[in-house]
């Protein structure tokens, strides 16, 4: 997950991540990726995440991630 001020700040710092683990043979979770563009616009100034849409596509991620790890745990 990468949370840029700009519309495209980790997209490509994910992409080569994702890269170094293929290199070292790691397990990373492939899907669902997400980018939060525009982060100054979907957090209020607590740091609160306040954008309906976004929060409904990290609820996934993380229930995702809950999920890869049960699976390489063998649960």
């Amino acid at each position: 997950m990468g949370v840029p001020t700009g519309s495209y700040g980790t997209v490509r710092a994910q992409g080569h991540l994702r890269q170094v683990c293929v290199a070292t043979n790691m397990l990373p979770l492939n899907r669902p990726e997400l980018y939060v563009a525009r982060a100054e616009d979907k957090f209020d100034a607590e740091g609160r995440l306040t954008d309906p849409k976004t929060r409904s596509r990290m609820g996934k991620l993380l229930q995702a991630l809950v999920e890869w790890t049960l699976l390489l745990r063998g649960q």
